[in-house]
């Protein structure tokens, strides 16, 4: 649908007037879309429905500017915008709506995600990357308001990357950075944080990014009034402008509805952000919502009859009509019968992307019902099956749900029974299963290049003793030197070499671009991860300490680890995010919060290491994969000494395997990171008492010991305990129930299996602070002893 941009004086009158009709088809389509959408969600259809209707033009003109290697980063209202690229289509739209789990038949997520969250394909069918230059690219959108915008600012600095360092491989990324980032936001959301935040980074890293802002003066039923000083975003962000003396944003501000403004607008944005790397914002005032904010609800109930009447007269679409009339490039007969045409098109494509959605369920009811046939035929339960079969007959428009019901129900009615029939039925439920699993469960992960990959350290009698850090910074300065698309930005990552000097210089060895520091926005700090991630580059953000996580979790959660699972395996994003904490001492520097961060970033990788030759070794395995993950460097590990490997750059730690640092064989003791210390010192003391404790370091929390490496300990030694310096509940209960639940550890048990955590509260400040808040070495001995006096109370009398 789309058509190039060329302005009326540099084309024949005729070639205008067909790009002219081409866009104004592209708002008629669109809005039909929208119109429809409604309808199938209002009469059951579809469950859920957030339109882009009232936004039709300024996407348009976004359309004609955005090339090839571009990437959008925008929300839910952008349909016009995909359809004017040719990365969406009728049927696609209605297949969204539907949740059609067929990615052929619904690209933007096979169904994972609600319509209006649009993706474009940046992976061929094995994984690797496809040449990006050759496609316009829309990275995948989330539903969190101003959620997109950290993201953003990492797509626009890939280009700024690509154009400055030397050395990179960018043949499928980049054309000498030339390409621009365009992120959408509505007005309302530009009171989140997040967006604050991106504008203020954007502003200072000058990338080449082009926001626009649709401003129909509502987030949802709440006026402009409440949402932002001014009721303008333009007005308040006047202080961001660039001048002779200043680094800024050009900010340019556009009527909705004016058709020619727009493009002259977004002609000029592109020319500047693409050719100065200067970031524009757009702001797109007097826009419309004709149909409120989604299906959930009427704008009549908070906009009065003065506001619907003005949205009437300046709905977009019907500006643009009145310009098509008034400059003569059309009649309205012409229009009208476009019109026509196109509502009979959007009707056939709903009709089409309905058959394909529904059709194969159809088919499989079929299947269904011919096995119920057969069972009724052999089964005691003859009236019960056959009411199941029926009951499931006169379903004529089947979801995959009720099938599964109908099969697990007639297996509960003939659960005592055994027959040939009854088999065929499990073995197609069985069947049906894995397709489902395919379906809505599949690419939590991108997939592994061999996790179990393990290269020790090498030593000699010449190796030195050194501050742990002296190792971690060697390694990172072997992956600079051999991987020039690595990069590591945090704060104080640059000029000093982070605050524990595992980057010492680095920034002068590499440059600012590669070793760089960033401002104290842990939100876009990761929002440039991801964005550079996915534009080819392998980025290390730095998040001082992991408390600090806490500011980037909603984008670590919604954003980076879904990322690959939303889209079914069509994009991924293997950024290393890279912090440290583990025993410091005071309720913000605590590190406690592993065992949320666990339950809220599924989908990445979560690395707990010991010491500092096992965290190079992991940045060297990680670098290998392209799943993101979390590493959790230990903070008072920097200064310890390490014996210095003489293969660093070849040291690979195992991802998802756990290590037995004792063998013993009275009890399990699990740990990890700075505790794990603390217990291989207890272990000793222990066996002092007649009590040999195996001690295992976990190592790696997401994945946790894939090979079931733990169990294997519990059944030579019948009992674990588990002890981490999290709060109750935390990761220490996460590990058990890995343990016990998957590994069926239970089975071997002569013991109550238990954990030790720190308390409920976060550490008091200082040394005592931390004694009396997390489990100390005494706190240990006596937790295993008391094991052992339950056990054998007259060779371990209680100690108290």
């Amino acid at each position: 649908m789309q058509s190039e941009t060329q302005t009326k004086d540099s084309i024949s009158f005729e070639d205008f007037k067909a790009q002219v009709m081409a866009d104004y088809k592209v708002a008629v389509t669109s809005r039909e879309c929208s119109l429809l959408g409604r309808r199938e969600v209002l009469t059951g259809k579809a469950k859920f429905g957030i339109f882009g209707d009232g936004k039709e033009v300024p996407q348009l003109a976004m359309a004609k500017a955005f090339k090839n290697g571009d990437f959008r980063s925008g929300y839910y209202r952008d349909q016009t915008f995909m359809l004017a690229i040719n990365e969406f289509s009728i049927e696609q739209f209605f297949a969204g709506l539907y949740a059609d789990c067929n990615l052929e038949n619904e690209p933007m997520s096979g169904g994972r995600q609600m319509g209006g969250h649009f993706t474009t394909h940046s992976l061929q069918e094995d994984g690797s990357w496809k040449n990006l230059m050759e496609q316009k690219n829309s990275s995948a959108d989330i539903s969190p308001t101003a959620g997109q915008m950290p993201r953003l600012l990492g797509l626009a600095q890939a280009s700024k990357i690509y154009r400055n360092v030397k050395g990179i491989s960018s043949e499928k990324f980049s054309d000498q950075g030339n390409e621009i980032a365009w992120g959408t936001i509505g007005n309302a959301s530009t009171s989140e944080g997040h967006f604050w935040e991106t504008l203020n980074a954007a502003g200072v890293l000058q990338v080449p990014m082009v926001l626009s802002v649709w401003d129909d003066e509502y987030g949802i039923s709440v006026h402009a009034a409440h949402q932002t000083t001014k009721e303008s975003i333009s007005e308040i962000v006047k202080g961001f402008q660039r001048d002779e003396d200043n680094k800024g944003f050009e900010i340019i501000v556009a009527k909705g509805w004016d058709y020619v403004a727009l493009i002259e607008a977004y002609e000029k944005a592109e020319k500047i952000a693409r050719k100065e790397h200067c970031p524009v914002l757009i702001h797109v005032i007097e826009l419309t919502q004709p149909q409120g904010h989604s299906t959930s609800g009427s704008h009549e109930r908070y906009k009065d009859e003065k506001r619907l009447s003005w949205e009437r007269e300046y709905d977009c679409n019907a500006k643009f009509r009145e310009w098509i009339l008034e400059n003569n490039i059309s009649t309205n007969e012409e229009l009208e019968e476009i019109e026509k045409d196109i509502k009979r098109e959007v009707r056939e494509g709903k009709k089409t992307a309905w058959n394909n959605y529904i059709l194969p369920t159809k088919n499989k009811q079929k299947e269904l019902l011919a096995i119920l046939a057969k069972l009724a035929k052999n089964t005691e339960e003859n009236d019960a099956v056959i009411k199941l079969a029926k009951d499931l007959k006169a379903n004529k428009e089947p979801l995959k749900k009720d099938l599964a019901i109908a099969a697990r129900k007639t297996l509960r009615v003939v659960r005592k029974e055994t027959s040939e029939e009854k088999s065929k039925l499990i073995e197609w439920l069985n069947d049906f299963n894995k397709a489902m699993a395919d379906d809505y469960s599949s690419h939590l992960h991108v997939a592994a290049k061999d996790l179990k990959n393990e290269v020790l350290p090498e030593y000699n009698d010449d190796s030195p003793e050194v501050d742990a850090r002296i190792i971690l910074r060697d390694n990172f300065d072997q992956i600079f030197e051999n991987k020039p698309e690595t990069l590591i930005f945090g704060e104080d990552a640059g000029e000093i070499g982070d605050v524990n000097q595992g980057l010492e210089g680095l920034q002068k060895k590499y440059g600012k671009l590669r070793v760089a520091d960033v401002g104290i926005r842990e939100a876009t700090i990761l929002g440039q991860g991801i964005g550079m991630a996915m534009r080819g580059l392998r980025p290390i953000a730095e998040i001082q300490y992991l408390d600090y996580v806490m500011y980037a979790l909603q984008g670590m959660s919604d954003d980076l680890a879904t990322l690959h699972y939303r889209t079914k395996g069509k994009q991924k994003a293997p950024l290393i995010i890279r912090t440290r904490g583990h025993r410091l001492e005071g309720i913000w520097h605590s590190g406690s919060q592993m065992g949320g961060i666990l339950n809220l970033i599924r989908g990445m990788y979560v690395l707990v290491p010991r010491n500092m030759t096992k965290a190079a070794g992991f940045y060297n395995s990680l670098l290998e994969q392209d799943t993101p993950a979390l590493l959790v460097e230990c903070l008072n590990g920097y200064r310890l000494k390490e014996k210095k490997p003489g293969n660093l750059s070849e040291l690979r730690t195992p991802i998802g395997k756990v290590e037995t640092i004792r063998e013993g064989s009275d009890i399990t003791l699990v740990s990890y990171g700075s505790t794990l210390r603390i217990v291989a010192q207890v272990a000793e003391e222990l066996s002092e008492f007649g009590i040999d404790a195996e001690v295992i370091d976990v190592q790696s929390l997401l994945p946790l010991d894939l090979e079931h490496d733990i169990v294997k300990s519990v059944e030579k030694t019948n009992r674990l305990l588990i002890i981490d310096e999290d709060v109750p509940g935390g990761a220490s209960a996460f590990i058990l129930d890995k343990v016990l639940n998957e590994q069926n550890a239970w089975r071997y048990l002569d013991s109550k299996p238990q954990t030790l955590t720190a308390k409920e509260h976060r550490p008091a400040y200082g040394t005592d602070g931390d004694y009396f808040s997390k489990p100390s070495a005494e706190d240990i001995f006596e937790k295993v002893y008391a094991i052992f006096n339950e056990v054998n109370p007259e060779e371990f009398p209680a100690i108290k």
